[in-house]
């Protein structure tokens, strides 16, 4: 694929998983007001995940449900941090307010992309993130500053939740994973189409620092993870993930509704 084709598909299959797992929350959370807003949240980011397939099944010729149902787990360029299971809410809103702010400072970058039609996706995407980032703030402190316990499995979920950030910053990706090629990626910040992800970084942890010191949680202490989503390399759990999710599409392929 092209360099814009895996960075649009980079930024479509973040959204795209970080919604499937969400989805696992309906009927779950922990009160019946936030299974609608995990649901909502994971709409939002359906619909992100859907205009941006859209957007490069424009060159590919193919449509968003076989990007979304007929690739196989190497072929997605989602980071690590939003396919990992997160069955503790603690873990869900910790990821949650980490991947939704720095959607949120990304988008609103990309609203000034070159590229016209990334730009208005943005500028739609940006005002959703920014109540995804809210809405997970909310419960982090209100969780953090909360109990004894409620502030030990939140501190918890941060420790766990903390290193796999990295990745979201990691400017490498638009190399071609499978070819010794050089970097593509430079070209595309030059023209103004994308941005680096590494000046996401400062942004991003100065406002999720100050959601921390309010909640009385502590920063964790730097640990290295192995999260290479973006080359197609992921954990264990993403392939049950994707059979789950492309299960009725691989087995119907063809039909429609």
């Amino acid at each position: 694929m092209s360099p814009l084709e895996n960075y649009l598909l980079a930024l479509a299959d973040d959204a795209l998983i970080s919604s499937q797992r969400l989805g696992w929350w309906i009927s779950r959370a922990p009160q019946l007001e936030e299974d609608v807003a995990m649901a909502n949240i994971g709409l939002d980011q359906l619909g992100q995940a859907r205009a941006l397939l859209t957007l490069v099944g424009e060159t590919t010729g193919q449509s968003e449900d076989e990007l979304a149902y007929l690739r196989d787990e190497r072929d997605f360029r989602n980071v690590c941090l939003v396919e990992r299971e997160q069955s503790d809410f603690a873990v869900a809103m910790t990821r949650l307010l980490i991947f939704s702010t720095w959607q949120h400072e990304l988008y609103g970058a990309l609203t000034s992309s070159s590229h016209p039609t990334l730009a208005a996706i943005a500028a739609k995407a940006v005002k959703e993130t920014a109540y995804h980032a809210d809405h997970a703030a909310h419960w982090v402190l209100r969780l953090g500053d909360g109990t004894d316990e409620s502030h030990r499995r939140m501190q918890a979920a941060l420790e766990a939740e903390w290193p796999w950030r990295d990745e979201l910053f990691d400017n490498t990706f638009l190399n071609e994973p499978d070819l010794n090629v050089a970097p593509h990626d430079a070209q595309l910040m030059v023209d103004g189409t994308a941005v680096d992800p590494a000046t996401l970084r400062e942004p991003v942890e100065r406002r999720l620092g100050a959601v921390l010191d309010q909640a009385t949680l502590g920063v964790p202490e730097p640990r290295v993870v192995f999260s290479k989503g973006r080359d197609g390399r992921h954990t264990e759990v993403m392939g049950y993930l994707l059979s789950e999710m492309q299960h009725l599409h691989r087995s119907h392929q063809g039909d429609t509704w």
